[in-house]
């Protein structure tokens, strides 16, 4: 009897996905967009490795951010070098330097950050760069939030000029106009604006977890926010100063005149509404309409390096987070060696623009199209004749296939329409004897024949 060997079916790691064909048509449409925005805003293209040694990547994204890295291990006997007592100790934390020097990125910023300080002689400041690629982190997987997922950041090092901050907003505006998305929001703070809070609320020395704390406060409510605040030794007061605060309501300009008068006393404080202030004034110079800029005080941000102004964007009325953040961050070279080099930048996360607009149905159907022409053909010599066809087309900047096998024009066909392929050229005998081709048009079943010529130039309209 026959040994039958059952195969485990093939399964993919929590939080990571396939991209067949149709996915990735769409994906492009996002990419291609974003791209095309960043290049005419003056950022050139960059790339860095997958993996950074943990030493780069440590103590940027705060301790939240550090225990969601992914760790490689050593390779070889990883094991061979540790230490005895910390094996023994079972501690997972304690082990990790002996049997990990590397980590997958857990952002395109800091391996930037890395990468300027690497190459200050070569760079020309400011530097402004845009980095797609994918990067991980060890979260918890659900709806648009993923272990694997692609970033498109575009960042600019080597000035302090309020200018880049109102670029970030030009920039964020016209991609989700190239994107065809509406309904979005822009929420903007400042970590001086954050700071000045924390000082009126008895918090200058314990911002961190207040600021940690409030980012949450959309997603868990104002009395969650207050009962992990009072376990850190928030005081009454200090909880009722913060979310008068907070929960104040108005227009960009009456939030802006509250602010200033809660911090007269607070350097910080109105360090952060007058760069605010200058943004929106840039802003108003290039004739912006801020209609999607929202002035939101909770925002922080969880990122420990941003220092200045800060976005995060959201699209209305979809069941997911925000698909655009980012911020001024003052001193990240500084901690690979390099001082007193600001930047700011932004990401767009695909995988979350990719789920919202499939929510809201704005792929078009061109998206899909591959190929803009299939020829068809009925035997091994009408099939060598579309080689030259075929090759007519593309020298002309058409995307051409050749159906591959002889088969019945139906089957041919069908994989035309399947592929949502706009044009078929049919060549049969008649056709290779006048050069008058027949032309189908698929999205409305009209054929006719043609002349190659003739061909190209409705293609080409």
């Amino acid at each position: 009897m026959a040994d039958f060997i059952l195969m485990e079916k093939p399964t993919l790691p929590k939080g990571s996905r396939d991209f067949g064909p149709a996915q990735m048509a769409k994906r492009q449409y996002i990419l291609d967009r974003i791209k095309a925005v960043f290049q005419k805003y003056g950022f050139q293209p960059l790339e860095t490795p997958a993996m950074e040694n943990l030493t780069a990547l440590t103590g940027k994204y705060g301790d939240e951010g550090d225990q969601l890295l992914f760790k490689i291990l050593n390779s070889g006997d990883f094991l061979k070098d540790a230490d005895q007592a910390k094996l023994e100790a079972r501690d997972s934390k304690l082990l990790t330097t002996d049997i990990s020097e590397k980590g997958l990125r857990y952002d395109l910023t800091v391996p930037f950050a890395r990468y300027v300080v690497m190459n200050r002689h070569e760079i020309t400041f400011p530097f402004k760069r845009y980095q797609i690629q994918p990067v991980w982190r060890a979260d918890r997987p659900q709806k648009g939030r993923y272990r694997e997922f692609y970033q498109c950041d575009a960042d600019v090092v080597g000035t302090d000029s309020l200018l880049c901050e109102a670029d970030i907003v030009l920039m964020i505006t016209e991609v989700f106009s190239q994107l065809h998305i509406q309904d979005y929001t822009i929420k903007i703070n400042h970590r001086g604006i954050l700071s000045g809070l924390a000082e009126i609320c008895g918090a200058k020395e314990n911002e961190k977890p207040l600021f940690v704390a409030i980012d949450k406060l959309d997603k868990i409510g104002e009395e969650k926010i207050k009962e992990e605040l009072r376990a850190r030794g928030f005081q009454e007061a200090s909880l009722t100063t913060l979310f008068q605060i907070l929960n104040f309501k108005g227009n960009t300009q009456q939030k802006i005149d509250f602010l200033s008068a809660k911090f007269s006393a607070s350097e910080n404080g109105r360090k952060g509404l007058s760069d605010f202030q200058k943004v929106l004034d840039l802003l108003n110079g290039y004739q912006f309409s801020p209609k999607h800029l929202e002035f939101d005080i909770s925002l922080a941000r969880g990122l420990s390096y941003y220092t200045g102004c800060i976005f995060e964007v959201k699209i209305n009325n979809v069941a997911i987070g925000s698909v655009s953040g980012g911020g001024r961050y003052d001193n990240l070279t500084g901690s690979f060696g390099l001082e007193g080099v600001s930047g700011i930048g932004i990401s767009f996360g695909v995988d979350r623009l990719y789920d919202a607009m499939e929510e809201l149905k704005l792929f078009p159907s061109e998206a899909m199209i591959s190929s803009t022409v299939m020829i068809a053909h009925f035997d091994n010599e009408t099939m060598r004749y579309g080689l030259q066809v075929a090759a007519r087309l593309r020298a002309a900047g058409v995307a051409t296939e050749l159906y591959p096998d002889v088969s019945k024009i139906k089957k041919q066909m069908e994989y035309a329409n399947k592929k949502m392929i706009p044009y078929v050229i049919v060549i049969g005998a008649d056709e290779m004897k006048d050069g008058q081709l027949t032309l189908k048009r698929m999205h409305t079943g009209e054929q006719e024949k043609k002349t190659l010529e003739e061909i190209l130039l409705e293609i080409k309209k």
